[in-house]
């Protein structure tokens, strides 16, 4: 493709939204999100295979949990005390997803990290779960999250 819109084009004529990622100083995309009408800064992880929002923000997300733990794994070999919360909306920009689930993690870890060299606190973690709910397309060289 010898035109740098044609991607755009494609992606908006196919009914894709877009949605502006923000690169870091760490090297990951931040976005804001809406958790059941809340918005708040999420970091977009490709790898990640649940969708997180930080436990302690469980009222502010209007997220709904009963106390039955499940052990999530993360990169590194511990596992992560996590509780899930069913019916749940999600939106990026226009784009939604309607009774989905999300997991409640303790994020102090993550954001201790991100704490040490100068950024802002997230307040959770967008997963796989729904980049392919959405079909996501990411343009790294705009930096656009696209997903229909």
């Amino acid at each position: 493709m010898t035109n740098k819109h044609s991607i755009e084009k494609i992606l908006t004529e196919n009914n894709f939204h877009k949605t502006k990622l923000h690169f870091t100083s760490s090297n990951h995309y931040k976005l804001i999100a809406k958790i059941n009408g809340v918005k708040g800064w999420f970091i977009l992880d490709t790898g990640a295979s649940t969708t997180f929002v930080a436990k302690n923000l469980s009222k502010k997300y209007k997220l709904d949990y009963k106390e039955t733990t499940i052990k999530a794994k993360g990169a590194g070999p511990e596992h992560i005390d996590a509780n899930l919360s069913k019916n749940n909306q999600i939106n990026l920009g226009k784009w939604q997803w309607r009774h989905c689930i999300i997991a409640l993690i303790d994020l102090t870890p993550i954001n201790a990290a991100f704490e040490t060299v100068n950024l802002t606190a997230v307040d959770g973690i967008i997963g796989a779960d729904v980049l392919k709910k959405g079909r996501a397309v990411i343009d790294y060289d705009k930096n656009y999250l696209y997903m229909k």
